[in-house]
């Protein structure tokens, strides 16, 4: 790029900033500052499956359908953007793991409708379509109508739910951000987020599905996951109370009660001096999942995961390694049966590495009659 043009594209960056100062931060980033509507889709195949007492529930972060491309955010690469044929390929990937498992109930995170860096696909709509999923509810976690680093331009990812029976209510409650983070950082830095959804689940009439991606980088002593753990825990302590059965789960970015590698992990390469950056050490937080596992049921019992842990990690950035954490999880109320890290064709029978920076993770949940 000539340097005039980037000198005029910087300059327009620092008018945006600017005036979004004067005249507020949603003129480049929606904020969500409280409890709102989730953006809901139904696709035009809807029509809700039979009853059933026995449901297949899955939760994936897709990487915004970048497969195993080596973007500049990991530090294998330098790649920004995607062309569409790209998305379009990953995406095929990944549907054809989702039409192999057959959930009943889809989570997933890292889900891009609006975003230049995947080519302005709508991934929300392209799984509902074609899925077998047809009602899907969506709430941004990263909303930016310009962001100048790098030239990423438009973003709008964030979490979605999908399933087969109708979807009457969803919103989306807002997290914390990191405190710790400069205020200009903090400016364009993803909203996280809890999607809550109420699914008109025949014979179960107040069945919810929780779908969150809580923070990933967190300066010590910082202390944004815990609380956000926390806050996630009091939700689920309140439908519970309320007499709901849900299912709760996503990317948690960390790592369960007993787990025995805490950092140092082979797939750290970013070198940097950037104070906002910390490389993962789960040291301190080692038991922060605890009183989850202690209340309610996780698809993977925790001496099951304690007993062999490397069948059930679910998380590289090394498109050339191989899973070194488990990040992802599904908790629920009820019980779970069959709790599987879909790893590779020995564990889920279809390869998943190629497909994402995470593996799925999926259970079959009881439920009783009511």
């Amino acid at each position: 790029m000539r340097w005039w043009v980037r000198a005029v594209l910087i300059g327009i960056g620092v008018v945006l900033i600017l005036l979004s100062l004067i005249v507020g931060t949603d003129l480049l980033v929606v904020q969500y500052k409280a409890p709102t509507p989730a953006l809901r889709y139904t696709a035009h195949y809807a029509q809700p499956a039979p009853p059933k007492d026995t449901l297949i529930v899955m939760t994936w972060n897709i990487k915004f359908g970048g497969a195993r491309i080596d973007f500049f955010f990991d530090c294998y690469g330098d790649r920004v953007w995607m062309t569409r044929d790209e998305v379009y390929t990953n995406l095929t990937g990944l549907l054809r793991k989702i039409r192999q498992v057959q959930p009943d109930i889809l989570l997933v995170q890292e889900l891009d409708i609006d975003s230049k860096r995947s080519g302005y696909v709508d991934m929300l709509k392209y799984i509902a379509d074609s899925s077998g999923l047809p009602y899907a509810a969506y709430a941004s976690q990263w909303h930016v109508r310009y962001l100048p680093s790098r030239g990423l331009g438009a973003i709008n990812s964030g979490n979605a739910i999908f399933s087969r029976w109708p979807i009457d209510t969803a919103y989306r409650l807002p997290l914390p951000l990191v405190r710790a983070y400069p205020w200009w950082y903090r400016l364009f830095y993803l909203r996280r987020n809890i999607l809550i959804a109420r699914i008109s689940l025949p014979h179960h009439p107040n069945f919810w599905v929780l779908n969150t991606h809580l923070e990933a980088y967190v300066p010590e002593p910082d202390s944004t996951r815990y609380i956000q753990i926390q806050i996630l825990k009091n939700i689920l302590d309140s439908l519970t109370k309320a007499g709901a059965t849900w299912v709760a789960g996503g990317d948690l970015n960390t790592v369960p009660p007993g787990t025995k590698k805490l950092k140092d992990f082979d797939d750290n390469a970013c070198k940097t001096k950037d104070p906002t950056f910390v490389a993962d050490d789960y040291t301190r937080e080692v038991n922060w999942l605890l009183p989850l596992y202690q209340l309610y049921q996780e698809a993977i019992p925790l001496e099951v995961y304690q007993a062999r842990e490397a069948d059930f990690y679910s998380h590289t950035v090394n498109g050339r390694g191989w899973w070194n954490r488990r990040l992802d999880y599904l908790f629920t109320n009820a019980r779970w049966i069959n709790g599987l890290v879909h790893q590779d064709s020995t564990k889920g029978g279809m390869e998943t590495f190629p497909l994402s920076d995470h593996a799925p993770v999926s259970g079959e949940l009881i439920l009783s009659r009511q």
